[in-house]
């Protein structure tokens, strides 16, 4: 039987199925999970904007990577949560667009936002006399509105483009929604369905690919000079971390979107489907916390003001 839009108001997301026996556990170790997320996130953000002396482009980017990583998981752990709690695993048509939406606007912001900070790096090290000629504080804002805004354009002609498609099933086979997974409702496939997509991909591969140009650059000229290796180790390796683990693990889950087997417990289904959602948000402020020697003084010294005014 054909359903449209206009019948279709729920999707049922049947990865959760599996977890009646154990939600209790799940429960307390994903709400542990996001209240992490949300301390790490907003105690360097709110170190980086109270500190004048961190207003610098690095720690702006490094910023805005905080605040895109809190906007990524409000896509998704209230809602997880809330399905935990719930015996029906129901989500309406226009909130499983809107969480689509913000998962994949907050992938884009993040290789946006890691591409800027590559450029930065790279202007930084091997162009270090017209640095503060390039990175003024106008041009860091533009890029930095640059950097939100083109993922929001993307996926909101995305988001509309599946949205207009006439659906032949309610069933969506994860624990959130995405729009490549109701594209696979989809009762035929359009060339806009087809476009759309791989515009994305080639783009945001785009960005990929020069952060690893920018990089081979960059080790290169660290080779010259011990000054630039110190640099490299301090602000450049967290960068490369990174964008490594939000490479992998997108890789991870898209490959398995398209090609991987079903015979695979519910649970490791799971767990590969929330890698992005999970682990960037969680190490981009450690490891950037911990490697960044002038971050990593401003933000012991805050929670020491904080316990010293408790007291």
């Amino acid at each position: 039987m054909m359903y449209n839009m206009s019948v279709i108001t729920m999707f049922t997301l049947s990865g959760l199925s599996g977890t009646t026996s154990y939600w209790v556990t799940l429960f307390t170790l994903t709400l542990l999970c996001y209240c992490a997320i949300w301390l790490i996130n907003v105690t360097v953000v709110v170190t980086i904007i109270v500190d004048k002396n961190l207003h610098e482009p690095m720690y702006i980017f490094l910023c805005n990577l905080c605040i895109n990583g809190l906007y990524g998981a409000a896509g998704f752990y209230p809602k997880f949560l809330h399905d935990l709690l719930s015996s029906s695993h129901l989500i309406s048509v226009p909130g499983c667009f809107l969480q689509g939406f913000v998962l994949h606007s907050s992938v884009g912001a993040d290789v946006s936002l890691l591409a800027l900070m590559a450029y930065d790096r790279y202007v930084a090290i091997c162009r270090p006399l017209v640095y503060h000629s390039v990175m003024t504080k106008q041009r860091v804002c533009i890029y930095v509105f640059i950097a939100w805004f083109l993922p929001f354009c993307l996926l909101f002609i995305s988001t509309i483009t599946t949205a207009t498609s006439k659906l032949c099933g309610s069933q969506i086979p994860k624990i959130y929604c995405l729009n490549v997974l109701i594209s696979n409702l989809a009762c035929s496939a359009s060339v806009a369905h087809v476009i759309v997509p791989a515009f994305n991909y080639t783009f945001y591969f785009g960005h990929v690919l020069f952060i690893i140009s920018s990089y081979f650059c960059l080790v290169k000229t660290c080779q010259t000079s011990k000054e630039n290796k110190e640099k490299f180790m301090q602000t450049c390796v967290p960068h490369l971390f990174s964008l490594a683990v939000l490479v992998f693990s997108l890789l991870f889950d898209m490959m398995y979107i398209r090609f991987g087997t079903k015979d695979l417990p519910q649970n490791v289904q799971n767990f590969i489907a929330i890698e992005f959602i999970l682990i960037p948000p969680l190490i981009n402020p450690l490891i950037y916390g911990f490697r960044l020697t002038q971050l990593r003084k401003r933000v012991f010294h805050v929670i020491c003001c904080k316990r010293s005014v408790s007291r």
